[in-house]
This record gives structure tokens, C-alpha cells and sequence, in this order.
């Protein structure tokens, strides 16, 4: 018989030494905080963000997002761009998408160690249960940016694939926008 508490307690388990150990790794190849890398990362697919925009994404207030963006900076990662008629466009300066290279490098090889303990097989499961799991985890429009803030972009897409966070997300659009709002 299943028991769905032990599943969501393994789940629990799994999730949190998965953070940590990529949490870990995205500090030290980005030299900032998760929140600063996270900022990377977004800024490396979706330079011309404002600060109220890449706060958003990354789950942080305005001013939390400001005081961040203020640290990447003074550290030469981040620069700021006027725009005409719009806030302040934020950009990745060249060490900016380096260090967004390098986090993503890091990224990959800690998750794709942390598969080694499944075959093939079991990986393919795996993939097509974290599909859907991550499908109900996008509950409203705009959630996509913040469960792939630290997600190499291009890896959900490649061969035609499609990123199961993207389609709900554009999925929970549809839907507000047959609402009506």
C-alpha cells in the first residue's frame, strides 16, 4: 500500500538537499547571495529588466530587489541602463554573464550528479513526474519566472522539447484572459 505522507516527507527530503547543495554552488560560482544569483541568471536570458520587474521574478520586494541590485553593481556584474519612457533597464555587464555561465555550469553538474544514483530509466520517470509536479506547482500567471529563476532556459526546450513551467504558465494566462482579467 502507498503511503503518501512517507512520499511527501521523502519529497520534503529530496528537495531541501537539493536546494542547499545548489544553493551552495550558486553562491560560490556567482560570489553573491542565492537572491544575487538568481538575479544572474534572469538577467542572462532577460536583460532589460527594471528592478521592480527582476524583483518579481526572483521573489523579492522593490526595495529588497534595489539594495541587491545596488551589491551586484559595486561588484561589476550588473549595470544599469536609461530608457526612455520606461524604469531603469538592468543588464549583465560581460563578467555578469560569465559569472551566469559559471553558476549555470555548477548548476548542471551538481544536478547531474545527483542523478548518477538512477539508470536511464528511472531517470526518464523521473523527468516526466518532475513535469508534471512542476505543472501543478504553476498555480498563476507569473509563477513561471519564479520556479525557473535559477533554470538553464534553454535546457527545457531543447530537441522541440517543451518546458512543462512555460506551457502552464502560458496556460494560466489563457485562462485570466478568458475571465476576463
Amino acid at each position: 500500500m502507498h503511503d503518501e505522507r512517507r512520499t511527501a516527507n521523502l519529497l520534503g527530503a529530496a528537495s531541501l538537499g537539493l536546494s542547499d547543495l545548489l544553493l551552495a554552488g550558486a553562491i560560490a560560482a556567482a560570489g553573491t547571495s542565492g537572491s544575487g544569483a538568481a538575479a544572474l541568471v534572469v538577467l542572462y536570458t532577460d536583460a532589460g529588466l527594471s528592478v521592480t520587474e527582476l524583483g518579481r521574478c526572483i521573489g523579492l520586494t522593490q526595495s529588497a530587489a534595489a539594495r541587491m541590485v545596488d551589491g551586484l553593481e559595486r561588484q561589476g556584474l550588473v549595470r544599469r541602463e536609461a530608457t526612455r519612457g520606461r524604469p531603469v533597464a538592468l543588464h549583465p555587464t560581460d563578467l555578469g554573464r560569465q559569472t551566469a555561465r559559471n553558476l549555470l555550469a555548477s548548476r548542471s553538474d551538481a544536478l547531474t550528479a545527483a542523478l548518477q544514483h538512477l539508470d536511464g530509466i528511472e531517470q526518464a520517470q523521473l523527468g516526466a513526474l518532475l513535469s508534471k509536479l512542476l505543472t501543478g506547482l504553476c498555480r498563476r500567471p507569473g509563477d513561471a519566472a519564479r520556479l525557473c529563476r535559477l533554470c538553464d532556459r534553454g535546457t527545457c526546450v531543447r530537441n522541440s522539447a517543451t518546458c512543462p513551467v512555460g506551457q502552464a504558465d502560458r496556460e494560466q494566462r489563457a485562462r485570466q484572459e478568458q475571465d476576463g482579467g
